[in-house]
C-alpha cells in the first residue's frame, strides 16, 4: 500500500517524491545516472553560476548535462542579476531541463562574497525579482523553483516570509534546508522551520525537506514532523545511493531493505566507475576515480589504508585492480 503521494510541481510529476539534491563536485553525471538508475524521483545538476554560463565558461557549460535515456533532470542556477539568470534558465530549457531551479541557500564563502545563495535572503525584494526575471524567461508550463535556508543566522529564522514571497513572484515549489547559512554544514537542521514554511503556504505548492536524512527511518520521520511534500537528499547520499532505492520500497509499502552488503557496495562502486569512465573527463577521471573507492570503501576495516594507498597511483586500472582486491579480501568476513 502506497504510504504517500507522488511530488506534484505544476505539472512535473515526480514518483517516488524524494530528490537528489545538487551538490558542487559531486551530482554530474555519473552520480546522477546511478541515483536515477536506484530509483530516485528526479535529479538536479550541480549549482551552476549564471554568469559563467552566459559568458560561455567551458567548464560550468559542462556541468549542464542532460540525463541520459531521456530522463527527466533539473538545472540549479545562481546569481544576484536578473539578465544573467534569465539568460542561464533559457540555457537550462534548451538543455532539455524539466525544471529550473534558483539556489538562495548555498552558504559557501566564495558565493556568498558575491551576494549569492543564501545572502538572497536578506534581500527579499531582489530575490523575488530573480524569480520574477527567471519565470518570464521560460516557458510556462516549466516550473521555477528555489531552495533556500532556514534564515541568515538564528536571530533571522524568516524562511516561512520569505518562501511566501517567492512563491508570489511565481516559484513553483520551495526547498528548504534546515540550516542556516551561520551553520553552514554544521549542528543539527530544524526540520521545525521547514514545518513552518509548509504552514505559510497554499497547499497546491509543495515544500520539499532538506537535511539529516541519511536513513529511511529519517525520511519517514521528516515527512511526520513536517508535513512536507518531499524529501531532498545531499550528503547522506554520498556513497550511499541504494538510499534511494530503499526509500522508494518502503514508500511503496514494501519491506525495509536493510543495510547494503559488501556485495552491494562492490557492485554500485563497479556501475559508477563505469559511469565514469564514460562521461568524465580525462583530466578530471583519476581524481574522480579514487573520490568514487574512496566513498565505496568508507566504514569497511582497513579503509583508511586503502584510501592512503590510492593516493601513490596515477593509473586509472591500477586503482580499479586496488578497489577490485580490497572488496575480495573483504566478502568472506561478510559471509
Amino acid at each position: 500500500m502506497r504510504l504517500v503521494r507522488p511530488l506534484q510541481i505544476g505539472p512535473l510529476h515526480i514518483d517516488p517524491p524524494v530528490l537528489l539534491a545538487p551538490m558542487a563536485a559531486v551530482t554530474d553525471l555519473p552520480f546522477r545516472t546511478l541515483v536515477e538508475e536506484m530509483g530516485v524521483g528526479l535529479t538536479i545538476t550541480e549549482f551552476l553560476s549564471a554568469h559563467a554560463l552566459t559568458k560561455g565558461a567551458a567548464k560550468t557549460l559542462a556541468k549542464m548535462t542532460p540525463s541520459l535515456g531521456g530522463r527527466r533532470f533539473g538545472v540549479q542556477i545562481f546569481g544576484r542579476e536578473e539578465e544573467a539568470l534569465a539568460d542561464a534558465a533559457r540555457m537550462a530549457v534548451a538543455s532539455g531541463a524539466s525544471l529550473v531551479d534558483i539556489n538562495m541557500g548555498c552558504p559557501a564563502k566564495r558565493v556568498v562574497a558575491g551576494a549569492c545563495g543564501s545572502a538572497l535572503m536578506r534581500e527579499p525584494e531582489l530575490a523575488q525579482r530573480l524569480v520574477r526575471a527567471v519565470r518570464g524567461a521560460v516557458p510556462a508550463q516549466l516550473p521555477v523553483t528555489v531552495k533556500h535556508r532556514a534564515g541568515w543566522d538564528e536571530r533571522h529564522l524568516n524562511a516561512p516570509e520569505f518562501a511566501v514571497a517567492l512563491v508570489e513572484a511565481g516559484a513553483a515549489m520551495i526547498t528548504v534546508h534546515g540550516r542556516t547559512r551561520t551553520q553552514g554544514f554544521r549542528g543539527q537542521a530544524s526540520w521545525e522551520i521547514i514545518r513552518r514554511v509548509r504552514e505559510a503556504l497554499p497547499a497546491p505548492i509543495p515544500v520539499v525537506g532538506n537535511g539529516d536524512v541519511l536513513t529511511v527511518e529519517d525520511d519517514a520521520r521528516m515527512r511526520a514532523e513536517t508535513g512536507c511534500d518531499g524529501v531532498m537528499i545531499g550528503r547522506g547520499a554520498i556513497g550511499n545511493p541504494w538510499l534511494f532505492r530503499a526509500i522508494a520500497v518502503r514508500l511503496q509499502g514494501g519491506p525495509d531493505l536493510g543495510p547494503p552488503t559488501i556485495r552491494d557496495r562492490l557492485d554500485v562502486m563497479r556501475r559508477h566507475l563505469e559511469l565514469m569512465q564514460k562521461h568524465t573527463s580525462p583530466q578530471r577521471l583519476i581524481h574522480e576515480i579514487r573520490k568514487g573507492c574512496a566513498w565505496y570503501t568508507k566504514g569497511l576495516p582497513g579503509c583508511a589504508q586503502f584510501r592512503e594507498r590510492t593516493q601513490h597511483f596515477t593509473e586509472i586500472d591500477s586503482v580499479i585492480v586496488l578497489a577490485e582486491q580490497f572488496f575480495h579480501e573483504q566478502l568472506p568476513q561478510a559471509a
